[in-house]
C-alpha cells in the first residue's frame, strides 16, 4: 500500500503567509519562507505554495518568494497562482518548484494542461480545483461546481466532469479544495473527495477543513484521498506534523516517517 502524504499549504498574499475562512477575511500570519522551513524540519511530505491573488489581479506569481522557499526546503514543492502559459510554468520550475498547479488558467484554456504535461511531464502538472456545493442540476449533476479566481467567480462546470477532463488532458494529480470547508477546521468534505478520487486514476489531494487528526484519518480512508492538505491546524500551532503522522500510524494509515 502506498504511503499517504501530509501536505502543508502556504497561501501567500503580497509576499506574506495568510489564512482565511471560506476564501474570505484573510489575515496575515507570518513569513512563508520561515514557515516552509519549519514544516520541512517537522517532517512534512510536501509544501504547496499558492499566490492567492495573482489570478484575480491579473499578474504573474511572485517568483522571488518561490525562489526563497525552494532554497530552504528539500522536499517536493508545488506552486500555483496566476499560471496561464508554458512560460509561466517554466519560470516557476526554474525558480525551484517540482510541480505547477493550474486552476483558473486551466479553466480559461484547458489545453495548458496538455501542453504542460508534454513539456514537463504529467508528474509536474497538478490540477487545482476550488469547488462549492450546489443543488444538483443537469448542468452540475454531481452537486459540486468549480469556481475560479479565488472563489470569486462561478463557472457552471461540474467538478466530477472537470476532474475527468483534467486527467484526460494529462494532469498527474488533483488538488481538490472544498471552499465550503476551507478554514473551518470542521473536517474535510469526505463525500466530495470520494466522488472525485474513485472516478479518476490519478492521486487526489483533499483540501479544506482539517481541524484535528481524526479529520485526516477519515478523508484518507473513507474519502480515498492519496494525501491530506493542512493549513490552519499547523499554522496556529494546534498540532505539529509529527503528531499528525503518529496519530495516523496508530490508526493503521501508512505515512512516510522521517524521524
Amino acid at each position: 500500500m502506498l504511503s499517504k502524504r501530509i501536505i502543508v499549504c502556504l497561501d501567500v498574499r503580497d509576499g506574506k503567509l495568510t489564512k482565511g475562512i471560506k476564501f474570505q477575511d484573510n489575515i496575515d500570519i507570518g513569513n512563508p519562507v520561515v514557515a516552509a522551513r519549519e514544516y520541512y524540519e517537522q517532517g512534512v511530505d510536501e509544501i504547496v505554495f499558492y499566490d492567492i491573488t495573482a489570478s484575480a489581479e491579473g499578474r504573474g506569481i511572485m517568483l522571488e518568494v518561490v525562489k526563497e522557499v525552494a532554497q530552504t526546503i528539500f522536499i517536493p514543492f508545488s506552486v500555483g497562482g496566476g499560471l496561464n502559459t508554458l512560460q509561466d510554468m517554466q519560470a516557476v520550475i526554474a525558480a525551484g518548484a517540482e510541480k505547477v498547479s493550474v486552476n483558473s488558467g486551466a479553466i480559461a484554456n484547458p489545453q495548458i494542461i496538455a501542453a504542460g504535461a508534454k513539456a514537463f511531464g504529467s508528474q509536474c502538472i497538478v490540477l487545482g480545483m476550488d469547488v462549492k456545493q450546489v443543488e444538483p442540476s443537469s448542468r452540475v449533476p454531481s452537486g459540486y461546481e468549480v469556481v475560479v479566481h479565488g472563489g470569486r467567480k462561478n463557472t457552471g462546470i461540474d467538478a466530477l466532469w472537470w476532474a475527468k477532463q483534467g486527467e484526460k488532458l494529462g494532469a498527474g494529480e488533483i488538488c481538490l479544495n472544498s471552499i465550503d470547508a476551507d478554514g473551518t477546521q470542521e473536517g474535510y468534505d469526505v463525500v466530495l473527495t470520494k466522488i472525485i478520487a474513485t472516478n479518476v486514476s490519478i492521486p487526489v489531494i483533499a483540501s479544506g477543513g482539517a481541524g484535528k487528526p481524526e479529520h485526516l484519518a477519515q478523508v484518507l480512508t473513507e474519502g480515498c484521498a492519496s494525501a491530506a492538505l493542512v493549513a490552519s491546524i499547523v499554522h496556529y500551532r494546534t498540532y505539529q506534523i509529527a503528531e499528525l503522522k503518529q496519530f495516523l500510524t496508530k490508526k493503521d494509515v501508512k505515512t512516510r516517517l522521517r524521524w
